[in-house]
C-alpha cells in the first residue's frame, strides 16, 4: 500500500468577511449543533432533533465501513441511551473516538486520474488520519472533556511497532485507530468512533451557514501539484466550509502539526460559543445527507441525539480541551519527527478528567513558585503587561514568562489550564479577582497556566492608580 502524502489544504475561493463580537464571559449554554470540528465536526443533532424523530430514531448504526466481529468488539456494546419523555438521553458516561481524515487520489491503489493531471481529496477514510480526539460525554459530572490527540504522537500501533498514531487507521481502520488510542492512554475503554473525511467537514460548515473564528494570521500557502490555495486574512470573520479546512489544514508556522491542534481548539471553543439561529430547523435534511454521506460511525442516530441533548445543556466552562502532553523529538536520536508523549503526565490527565485511572496530582498542594505561568497581551499596552508579570511574582508566582501577543482583543481577562491544571488556574482566578478559566491548550507549551491579559486588567489598573498592588 503507497504512504500517505503529507496533509495539503484544499483551494479556495474568498469569501465576504463578517466580523462578530461577543464576549468571552457570557455563561453560553451550548446551543450547538455540532462538535469536534478539529476536522471531526459531527453533527450532534441538538434541540432540533425532532426533525430526525419524524425521520425514524434508528438504533442501527450509521456505518459505511464493515467492521469483522473482531474489530467490533474493540468498541463496547453496552448501550449507552434510553428514551426519555419521548426524546433519548445519556445514561452514562461514554468515551467517542474522533477521526478526520484527508484522502488523496494517489493514496488510493488505481485512483489517480493521469487525465486530470493533480491529485483530488477522496470521499473515503481509509487514510492516514489528520485529527484524532478521544471526547467524553459525562452526564454525572456535566462535563464535556476533548483530548486532543497529536497526528505525530509516537506510539505502537498493532502490527507496524512504534510509529506514529496517524498510521493505525491507514492500516486497520477505526478499530486498529482505537487500539493505539487505548495503549496510549493506559487502556481507556473507547464506546463508540466517528471518521469524518474533508468533504464531510466542508459540507458540514456549509450547511450550518459558515462559522465566525478569529484567523491569528495572514494564511497563504500554494500547492499546484493539487491545484491547492491557501490564501486566509488575519482577524476575526465568518469562513465557510472550504476556508475553514484550509485554517484547520494549514501547518506552516513555527508549531508545526501541534499549531494545527490548537487552531482546532480555538475553533472547537469558537463553536461552543456561537449561537445557532432559529433556522436551523430547515437545515436539518441537509444535515442528515451530509452525515449519511461523508460520516461512518458505530453511532446510532438515537444515540447521536443523545449525544446532543446533553451537548446543549453543557455550560461553557465545563468544556474542557486538552492535548495528550509530551515534547518534539530530538532529530538527533528519531529518522523521523515526532511528539514524544510524557506518560506521567497523561496518567494524570486521564485520571483528572477522564475518570480512569489513579490521581496522583495533588494540585491543591502545587507550590505557585514552580508553577510556570505565561502572559499573552492581547490590549497592546506594554506598561500593563510588565505591571501584570510584577503582580505575579509579588504574589509568590517565581517562574512567569512573558509569550507571544494574543491577536484577538479580549474584553475579560483569559486563565488558559493549559495542561489541564485547573486548580490551579482557578487559583490565580481567585488571586486576581478578575477573569474567566479555561481548560485548553492554546497558549503557551511551556506554561502549566497560560494568562490572556483583556481589558478588564487596563480596567483595573485604573481604579488603582496605575499601582501594582499584591493580591
Amino acid at each position: 500500500m503507497p504512504a500517505q502524502k503529507t496533509p495539503n489544504q484544499d483551494h479556495t475561493k474568498q469569501a465576504t468577511a463578517q466580523s462578530s463580537t461577543k464576549k468571552s464571559s457570557q455563561p453560553h449554554r451550548g446551543r450547538w449543533l455540532g462538535f469536534g470540528f478539529g476536522l471531526a465536526g459531527v453533527a450532534m443533532l441538538s434541540a432540533t432533533a425532532g426533525a430526525l424523530l419524524a425521520v425514524s430514531l434508528s438504533t442501527t448504526p450509521l456505518q459505511q465501513q464493515k467492521l469483522s466481529p473482531e474489530e467490533a468488539a474493540v468498541f463496547s456494546k453496552n448501550d449507552m441511551a434510553k428514551l426519555s419523555m419521548k426524546m433519548p438521553e445519556l445514561t452514562r458516561p461514554v468515551n467517542i473516538l474522533v477521526l478526520g481524515t484527508k484522502v488523496l487520489t494517489t493514496d488510493l491503489e488505481g485512483s489517480y486520474n493521469k487525465q486530470l493531471g493533480y491529485d483530488v481529496w477522496e470521499n473515503s477514510f481509509k487514510g492516514l488520519t489528520d485529527t484524532m480526539l478521544l471526547v467524553r460525554f459525562d452526564p454525572q459530572n456535566k462535563k464535556l472533556s476533548v483530548l486532543s490527540i497529536p497526528r505525530d504522537t509516537r506510539t505502537y500501533v498493532e502490527g507496524r511497532g512504534q510509529v506514529k498514531i496517524n498510521e493505525a487507521n491507514y492500516y486497520g481502520g477505526p478499530a486498529a485507530s482505537a487500539k493505539a488510542v487505548s495503549g496510549l492512554l493506559g487502556g481507556v475503554g473507547i464506546d463508540r468512533y466517528v471518521t469524518v473525511n474533508v468533504h464531510g467537514i466542508k459540507s458540514l460548515v456549509d450547511a450550518l451557514g459558515g462559522i465566525t473564528v478569529n484567523v491569528p494570521k495572514d494564511m497563504k500557502y500554494t500547492d499546484q501539484s493539487q491545484h491547492l490555495y491557501i490564501d486566509l486574512k488575519a482577524g476575526k470573520q465568518l469562513l465557510n466550509g472550504e476556508q475553514i479546512v484550509q485554517y484547520l489544514l494549514y501547518r506552516h508556522d513555527s508549531l508545526g502539526d501541534i499549531g494545527r491542534v490548537q487552531r482546532q481548539q480555538t475553533l472547537m471553543r469558537a463553536f461552543v460559543e456561537e449561537e445557532v439561529n432559529i433556522g436551523l430547523l430547515s437545515k436539518m435534511p441537509k444535515l442528515l445527507s451530509v452525515i449519511q454521506s461523508h460520516i461512518d460511525t458505530n453511532l446510532s442516530i438515537e444515540e447521536l441525539v443523545a449525544l446532543a441533548g446533553f451537548a446543549t445543556q453543557t455550560q461553557r466552562a465545563d468544556v474542557q480541551m486538552m492535548m495528550v502532553p509530551g515534547q518534539f523529538s530530538d532529530n538527533k536520536d528519531y529518522k523521523a519527527s515526532y511528539w514524544l508523549p510524557d506518560q506521567y503526565a497523561i496518567e494524570t490527565m486521564m485520571a483528572e478528567h477522564f475518570d480512569f485511572g489513579q490521581n496522583t496530582w495533588q494540585i491543591e498542594n502545587a507550590d505557585a513558585t514552580f508553577l510556570k505561568v505565561a502572559i499573552q497581551d492581547s490590549t497592546g499596552d506594554e506598561s500593563a503587561v510588565e505591571d501584570f508579570a510584577n503582580t505575579l511574582t509579588a504574589a509568590g508566582y517565581r517562574n512567569v514568562q512573558v509569550y507571544k501577543n494574543w491577536s484577538e482583543p479580549l474584553d475579560v481577562t483569559t486563565i488558559v489550564a493549559q495542561d489541564g491544571d485547573i486548580k490551579s488556574a482557578q487559583a490565580i482566578r481567585q488571586s486576581l479577582g478578575f477573569g474567566d478559566v479555561l481548560v485548553e491548550s492554546t497558549g503557551s507549551l511551556q506554561s502549566d497556566v497560560t494568562v490572556r491579559l483583556g481589558k478588564d486588567w487596563l480596567q483595573k489598573r485604573a481604579q488603582t492608580g496605575g499601582g501594582v498592588k499584591p493580591f
